[in-house]
């Protein structure tokens, strides 16, 4: 007999972040009025950042295979084949809505939430990465919101014990009210020992592992799922607290219990809590579940069912165990110190039976709590064209090295050294490429091969061109890993957008969609996981569209990977690719102009593939001694990266004829790569056979980067301004009203 309870209200309805015809489609489906318990398991599981309900339609047709791919997504993460009885374990996931709240337990639990992700795959975290956008840094939050974020990721990462080796990091007033944490996880283990969240048989114990449940994070999954308004502060209550110590005991019990072979099935407690992990692992074997909530494990007095179902507390397990080695399972747990506790059994009448103080609070149809859930096609319109900006008509500046230390000091483009630095980026002792790369270049286990990681998106081209912009975001992950000499295999990504009620921004989401899939088909790089994060916005105002692409690579030998510092005076510059100057949607328009229209440069897919594999050829062979990708500011940002990590200057003698100086060292044409070689001669003759357009621009040497007009900027100079502004604007000793 079902729990009487208070009565449910269209209002009560409503602040459980349901709409009228969704209720009455629960009321269609259990042929009664549900109790509060029920309302809330209801709400937790058909909300957005749960059910994907408005992006389900268009996800089905993304290109999730590929020989390699192992798991596509569908599961805790993605895994790939990367051969040698290896395989890598990785997935991104969004804590945007907590972050901005609290910024820093915020962003600490979008930390342990990913790597959860990944461990609970039976996969050792080796690496960590995040992507983060903040507002205005005019705007009176940004900075304590950079600051809470960073110091939380630190923290939770530092602790745990997880390299923090990349990342992106931007600003636009478009986030003033909604700032991005994406937090990226990847790990390793054996391709035959993959755990998988399915239940099998039928009374198997029901486990639950890991800290005591309390009450914070109640509806943290449904407020994920709203846009913000004027009473935003006041879902504070909904932001998970984490322990990254607790999550690293959790990490050392699970493995362990994995290596047992007592684990049939194991789930995170992640978004939804204990609702959403007991009705995933059921659901998806096939079977029911009964839980027994007198038996979850407590740190608040007299919590009721409906606080525990929709708890958000962090670093929980639930875990199907083999009943034959439950005092195997439950001694490893005790030597780590961590909650072990049977809370229910696996039954066979696909119903999920909820039970506290004796009595039945919810018995719902466990296989269609999921795949009932709402599906909206919504309206959507393609975004209008931009018109094409031609080179000549964008204004050259007053001097061209003013210029570039401009945009080498602007709040983009400058170092985020004074980000990174807070993170440990070396524990573990397998980083191989620091933070401050094309990609993060990381051992496994005695190497000597190793993984490529990145993640990058453009939001101003996805803005200006969704499918142009989704698919440079690809074609942007696939030159980082290729630039350090890595063969790219996969990415996971996470759709960051505003309203999808909205049909402008379902036609941005459409058209990314669209984009990223043409380029990963083209550049057989599939999509083996990720997150969808929509109602990023605040009072009407949205986000820029920003589909974050985390992408993982090989590298065959660590100690052969490319980096982009010049390393020695003397050696000729060889610019890869076409250059045309495209200043479209570019920063330098954004930065000198204030200007972010026009189309953004076009993607050629073919013409990234072929460039690419050049590219990756020429470091396998020993011929590119330092190699750098050209993407925001293009080749003069470039090459001051370049210089500034050598500490070498260069001299650039000649740039791509026909074109306006400024747009051919500041347009930011695609496919291109710039390097540094002991043997021109080899590597412009290998070009010219493969179709690959090559050009000698100049030569590294002397303390000053020397353009083409004949300014020289001293490397010390293009250091300072470099380095200088996100210090001076986190300290406060930047004036930023003057930026």
């Amino acid at each position: 007999m079902i729990a009487n309870q208070i009565p449910i209200t269209p209002e009560l309805v409503a602040q459980h972040g349901l709409k009228p015809d969704e209720y009455q489609r629960i009321l269609d489906l259990i042929g009664r009025e549900p109790t509060l318990t029920e309302l809330g398991i209801f709400s937790a599981m058909w909300n957005e950042h749960c059910s994907y309900k408005s992006s389900r339609i268009h996800l089905k047709g993304l290109p999730t295979k590929a020989p390699w791919v192992i798991q596509g997504p569908g599961e805790n993460a993605g895994v790939i084949d990367i051969g040698d009885g290896m395989a890598v374990v990785f997935k991104m996931e969004s804590h945007n809505h907590p972050s901005f709240i609290e910024p820093y337990q915020g962003a600490a639990t979008g930390c342990g939430g990913i790597l959860r992700d990944v461990f609970t795959m039976g996969a050792r975290p080796i690496a960590a990465l995040n992507a983060l956008r903040f507002g205005d840094p005019k705007h009176p939050r940004t900075r304590h919101l950079i600051s809470g974020v960073v110091a939380g990721i630190g923290h939770y990462g530092n602790a745990f014990g997880v390299p923090t080796v990349g990342g992106q990091f931007g600003f636009h007033t478009r986030y003033d009210g909604n700032i991005l944490v994406n937090a990226m996880a990847v790990g390793i283990c054996r391709s035959d020992q993959i755990f998988y969240a399915a239940a099998t048989g039928v009374g198997n114990p029901i486990v639950y592992l890991g800290s005591k449940t309390g009450r914070d994070g109640i509806h943290g999954a449904t407020m994920a799922s709203a846009e913000f308004d004027e009473g935003s502060e006041e879902k504070r209550p909904t932001v998970q607290v984490g322990d990254p110590f607790a999550e690293k005991l959790l990490l050392e019990a699970c493995l362990e219990l994995m290596a047992s072979g007592s684990v049939i099935a194991i789930q995170d407690m992640g978004a939804a809590g204990l609702t959403c992990s007991a009705v995933e692992m059921g659901a998806k074997g096939d079977l029911g579940v009964e839980l027994d909530l007198d038996s979850v494990p407590t740190r608040e007095a007299a919590m009721s069912a409906y606080e525990m179902m929709l708890s958000e507390s962090q670093e929980r397990m639930l875990m199907v165990l083999d009943p034959a080695r439950e005092e195997d399972a439950k001694a490893i747990f005790t030597k780590w110190g961590l909650d072990f506790a049977i809370v229910g059994y696996t039954t066979n009448d696909l119903k999920f039976r909820v039970k506290h103080g004796g009595e039945e609070m919810a018995v719902l149809p466990i296989k269609e709590l999921g795949d009932e859930a709402p599906l909206y096609d919504r309206p959507w319109v393609p975004t209008p064209k931009a018109p094409v900006i031609a080179a000549s008509d964008v204004p050259a500046p007053a001097s061209l090295g003013k210029a570039l230390l401009t945009l080498l000091g602007s709040p983009d483009l400058c170092s985020k050294r004074w980000v990174f630095e807070q993170y440990d980026h070396l524990i573990l002792g397998n980083t191989v490429q620091r933070p401050g790369g094309d990609a993060a270049v990381v051992r496994i286990e005695d190497g000597p091969k190793g993984l490529a990681i990145t993640c990058d998106v453009t939001p101003r081209y996805c803005e200006n061109d969704p499918i142009e912009g989704g698919k440079q975001a690809v074609a942007e992950a696939w030159r980082n890993i290729t630039a350090v000499g890595g063969r790219p295999l996969a990415i996971t990504d996470n759709l960051n957008f505003g309203n999808p009620e909205r049909p402008e921004i379902m036609g941005q989401f459409v058209g990314c969609l669209k984009g990223i899939s043409e380029a990963c088909v083209a550049l057989d790089f599939p999509i083996v996981s990720g997150n969808v994060s929509l109602y990023n916005e605040t009072q009407g105002r949205g986000i820029l569209p920003t589909p974050t692409i985390g992408g993982v690579g090989v590298v065959d030998d660590v100690a052969k990977s490319a980096t982009l510092a010049f390393k020695d005076a003397g050696e000729p510059i060889i610019l890869i690719g076409e250059t045309t100057g495209w200043l479209g949607a570019s920063t330098y328009r954004a930065v000198i102009h204030q200007r972010e229209d026009g189309a953004p440069p076009p993607v050629d897919l073919e013409t990234e593939r072929r460039n690419g594999n050049f590219v990756r050829g020429l470091i396998a062979h020993g011929k590119a001694t330092a190699v750098h990708d050209l993407s925001d500011g293009g080749l003069a940002i470039a090459l001051a990266e370049m210089a500034i990590s050598g500490k070498i200057g260069a001299l650039i003698s000649a740039l791509p004829e026909g074109i306006p100086a400024h747009a051919a060292l500041f347009g930011e044409d695609q496919a291109r790569y710039v390097l540094t070689t002991d043997d021109p001669e080899k590597v412009l003759s290998d070009a010219a056979a493969a179709g690959v357009p090559a050009l000698c621009i100049g030569s590294t040497g002397g303390n000053a980067l020397t353009l083409p007009d004949g300014e020289s900027i001293p490397v010390s100079d293009l250091e300072h301004a470099h380095e200088s502004w996100l210090p001076a604007y986190m300290s406060g000793a930047l004036d930023v009203s003057e930026n």
